[in-house]
């Protein structure tokens, strides 16, 4: 029996404003003493009222126009009402009936609602009978998105990740790292026998990467057709995904929005949303950054692959750096195609490494470094070499090839006698390419790059040894 799978996804994203949600806290969720950005009224002191965040609205006002969504001209802020140590409150304060945004699209995913909330606190198990709490993230902004019940497998649901996160960022509302909290993803799966019908849903928590999102997705749809085949019912539930044996385990049964008791904060006036008209227009105008998939069409324009757009635009800071580089004029397109290539290869793989940061590489010596490969005064193998050494470095790359005797050497005369060397040093790979063997001439090549430490010019050297052997 064929079964169709559905899910939809809910995303919480921590918000990078100054403060705290209702309160002048500092929002500084990480790397604080535990409980030292708190106040009385994050952590709900009798007589404390909440205000707004009125950088958390922009924010979520900005997303809403990156996405297309319809902005309310009416919202409000609503009491979600359940006990847990995390809430000191006993209640959280979110929205329900009016949210900031509703509809709008992501990677063709349509969404539902986008809202604003208070984070909770952290809380920490000890191997004994003790939890520890720590308020620091009680009350940051959070901005919770829902999306509509449209998608129908595991690699869909994670590319609709990736893509959130990727906006998020480029707009610079959310770091929406997964691994410390800042971007949370929850599923909820049911799987049916009849297009278009929804079966009993399941939520999953605790998905804390990409691929946790799309292996505990693939479990659970799996785990729900074998109770069917097998004739079991599905039971509506939370269920939490464990890492280590990839696998779901139930949490407890699933809420509904009545079990929450919803009802308007009446500590909170109501908003209407035109009163932020103009910062929508400074946002149309100004502040609104080049969207992820506006970008991917630029980029595609300029020649690059689809991958080599992917690793790019993955990394904020490389897709900057790469944005100022083939900002410079009079480029050429076999410039760009190198640029893209040694940014995302070598310098990449230079960057995995704590010591080296964009931040002490110079733009004009990356330019100038893509320029001599270009105009043929580097090889390759110089410029990796280079580029490990101007991380930092006030030299330039040229400057630095010349001081070190690196630039390509192109002229018969130098590459005669580095030929005549390589024959007679090497007289049996020679006999081998006379015998037709022409894998012998690349390693003459390379052990002529190696003599004379990358410089010589690998296409002449190559002629000038198979005329020489002749």
């Amino acid at each position: 029996m064929t079964y169709i799978p559905t899910i939809g996804l809910e995303v919480h994203a921590e918000l990078n404003t100054k403060s705290k949600m209702f309160c002048g806290c500092k929002n500084e969720p990480h790397g604080s003493e535990p409980n030292a950005h708190i106040c009385p009224v994050c952590m709900a002191h009798p007589g404390t009222l909440p205000v707004p965040n009125e950088q958390a609205i922009e924010m979520v006002l900005m997303f809403g126009q990156a996405v297309e969504a319809t902005v309310a001209t009416f919202s409000e802020f609503d009491r979600k009402n359940y006990f847990y140590p995390d809430i000191p409150k006993a209640y959280q304060i979110s929205q329900y009936a009016f949210p900031f945004l509703t509809g709008g699209k992501l990677q063709g995913v349509e969404l539902t609602r986008v809202h604003l909330e208070e984070d909770t606190a952290r809380s920490q198990h000890d191997k004994g009978e003790n939890s520890l709490v720590d308020y620091n993230r009680a009350g940051v902004p959070l901005m919770e998105l829902v999306t509509e019940p449209v998608i129908h497998d595991a690699e869909t649901a994670g590319r609709f990740a990736r893509e959130l996160q990727l906006l998020l960022r480029t707009l610079k509302i959310s770091e929406a790292n997964m691994e410390r909290g800042e971007m949370r993803v929850e599923a909820n799966i049911s799987v049916s026998k009849v297009e278009g019908e929804l079966g009993t849903k399941v939520e999953v928590k605790n998905l804390n990467s990409f691929k946790s999102v799309e292996s505990a997705i693939a479990y659970e749809i799996s785990r729900q057709i074998e109770l069917l085949e097998n004739g079991d019912k599905i039971n509506q539930e939370t269920r939490g995904w464990e890492e280590n044996k990839l696998k779901t385990f139930v949490q407890r049964s699933k809420e509904t929005a009545k079990d929450y008791r919803y009802f308007p904060d009446p500590d909170i006036p109501k908003i209407f949303t035109p009163e932020h008209t103009a910062f929508r227009q400074s946002v149309l105008t100004e502040k609104m950054p080049i969207l992820p998939s506006k970008k991917r069409e630029l980029y595609q324009n300029l020649g690059l692959t689809s991958d080599t757009i992917e690793v790019i635009m993955a990394d904020i800071s490389l897709d900057n750096f790469f944005a100022e580089v083939v900002a410079q004029e009079g480029l050429s397109a076999e410039f760009v195609k190198l640029s893209a290539n040694y940014l995302t290869s070598d310098i990449t793989a230079l960057l995995s490494n704590e010591e080296y940061s964009l931040d002490n590489l110079q733009l004009a010596h990356f330019v100038e470094l893509i320029k001599m490969l270009e105009a043929n005064e580097i090889g390759s193998r110089v410029a990796k070499d280079l580029l490990n050494g101007m991380f930092g470095s006030e030299e330039s790359p040229k400057a630095t090839a010349t001081r070190l005797n690196l630039l390509q050497v192109s002229d018969d005369a130098s590459l005669q006698t580095v030929v005549d060397e390589l024959i007679a040093e090497n007289q049996d790979a020679v006999t081998q390419y006379k015998e037709g063997k022409e894998s012998s001439i690349q390693f003459l090549v390379g052990q002529g790059m190696k003599k004379t430490k990358g410089a010589a010019n690998p296409a002449r050297l190559k002629e000038l040894i198979e005329s020489s052997i002749k």
